[in-house]
């Protein structure tokens, strides 16, 4: 299905046609391609409101989830039974947040690959990795 990649912000430079062929390689490797997923890329104002508002954290962060399923556990994919439900949800990348947290010898494109693939957090039903560079 589709991969909506999005970037909202202007303050760091994303190159998203390498950004959408690592995230599908991904996406086959875990068995989600048959999914819909959003992954926007946000400015650390925007994570930070988006993090007041559903965490009640006023800090900036590096990646937010928001599965479309809910109830799911760990490691769990979903089962749906109609075609519009097969969506997995969407994922805001603070990628101001994140570039300001690597470490000189680290490639930033290569880390926005490395969130969205790892394991929950952020809440019992996500299934997004949280990596401090």
């Amino acid at each position: 299905m589709t991969l909506v990649i999005r970037n909202l912000q202007r303050v760091i430079p994303i190159r998203r046609t390498p950004l959408r062929r690592k995230m599908e390689i991904v996406r086959s490797i875990l068995g989600v391609r048959k999914f819909d997923l959003g992954l926007i890329c946000v400015d650390n104002k925007s994570i930070q409101h988006i993090n007041r508002i559903y965490r009640k954290k006023d800090i900036p962060t590096d990646v937010l989830s928001f599965p479309f399923h809910e109830n799911l556990k760990a490691g769990e994919f979903p089962q749906p039974d109609f075609r519009d439900d097969y969506n997995l949800g969407d994922i805001f990348l603070g990628v101001e947040y994140i570039f300001q947290q690597c470490k000189e010898n680290e490639d930033y494109y290569d880390i926005l690959i490395v969130l969205p693939s790892g394991k929950p957090t952020h809440s019992s039903t996500s299934w997004i990795n949280s990596r401090q560079c």
